[in-house]
């Protein structure tokens, strides 16, 4: 337990050495430590799985800071020449690399398997605190041609590859991707609107994956049978679902609804992201109607366990989740 505590510090040192450092070389330092921290992290179960997940997690981030700090190397040597067309892919490289990093389409590749064999915490500080550091650099170097092509592949390669899932860390590495795109074109706006979008976004996901966690839940039949014996706890799960899909009036549909009406002026790239996360939605609102339609008789795919009581920390916040935007509205009209 005191070594976990210290490599979870490590892991929050590398993160904020990287955003507060003032050179790119600083930055490297920083997601090194971040990585040498958080492999040590991952195997902390002791099966195959996990140790398959941080060794595909090592070797996709050590050839993604090698990249990174090549580039580096690079910029620093040509920093006196007017290369522009240099400088340029050497940009182009820099922010690959960085994507790469945060597992954005079409560099997903190693993301979804590495969930795969990972436990509900390890995957909750991969979608949420491991991205921190990539974005807030990318913000630092943002090409926007290939970002806008970037956020819209992250938003396809989500909506699409998490259709046929029934691993629930597969279907929430999908929905992270999709996310990343929504991150990105939050970056393009301004620091300030990707911040509230981490922040709902995160909230959210630590809602859906302490019940997760609380359960043992892996699989999408485990979710619809496990909580027949209580209708509270599953009627919570699938309104967090549906408020990490960002269906109105769910507090997840607030930063999208930002983005929408600053991208109001792209109408084309506007609609093409709606369609896409509405098919993201789709699948969410499908798990859910199974979910509380269906009842499953079959003795062998009913996990009994004893009811529990959830904590009123976590009432309050799916309480905010679920009725925040309203609470908001309600708010904007009253000043």
């Amino acid at each position: 337990m005191f070594n976990n505590l210290i490599f979870i510090l490590m892991l929050m040192l590398g993160t904020f050495i990287s955003i507060c450092s003032n050179s790119w070389f600083g930055a490297w330092m920083g997601l090194e430590i971040n990585l040498l921290s958080f492999i040590p992290l991952l195997n902390n179960v002791k099966n195959s799985l996990s140790t398959e997940s941080s060794l595909k997690y090592f070797l996709i981030q050590a050839l993604a800071s090698s990249i990174l700090l090549f580039i580096i190397i690079l910029m620093s040597m040509l920093e006196n020449f007017s290369f522009l067309n240099m400088n340029f892919m050497l940009n182009l490289i820099l922010n690959l690399s960085i994507l790469m990093k945060m597992g954005a389409a079409p560099l997903h590749f190693w993301f979804p398997e590495m969930m795969e064999g990972l436990s509900w915490k390890m995957s909750f500080i991969l979608m949420t605190w491991q991205k921190i550091a990539p974005m807030l650099l990318i913000s630092y170097c943002l090409n926007f041609s290939l970002i806008l092509l970037i956020m819209v592949i992250s938003i396809m390669v989500g909506s699409i590859g998490g259709l046929n899932q029934t691993s629930l860390r597969k279907l929430m590495a999908y929905s992270s991707i999709n996310h990343i795109g929504w991150m990105l074109a939050s970056l393009m706006i301004s620091n300030s609107y990707w911040f509230i979008y981490f922040i709902i976004y995160s909230m959210i996901v630590f809602l859906i994956v302490y019940l997760f966690n609380s359960y043992k839940i892996f699989y999408l039949m485990q979710s619809f049978n496990l909580l027949n014996m209580n209708s509270l706890n599953k009627f919570i799960l699938f309104c967090n679902f549906l408020s990490l899909g960002g269906l109105p009036p769910f507090l997840g549909f607030l930063p999208k609804w930002m983005i929408i009406q600053h991208f109001s002026y792209n109408f084309f790239m506007l609609t093409l992201m709606v369609i896409l996360t509405l098919i993201t939605l789709f699948y969410y609102i499908r798990i859910t109607y199974s979910a509380f339609m269906i009842n499953y008789t079959n003795q062998k795919l009913i996990f009994y366990l004893n009811s529990k009581n959830l904590p009123m920390w976590y009432l309050l916040l799916s309480f905010l989740s679920i009725s925040g935007l309203s609470l908001i509205m309600f708010l904007f009209t009253l000043f």
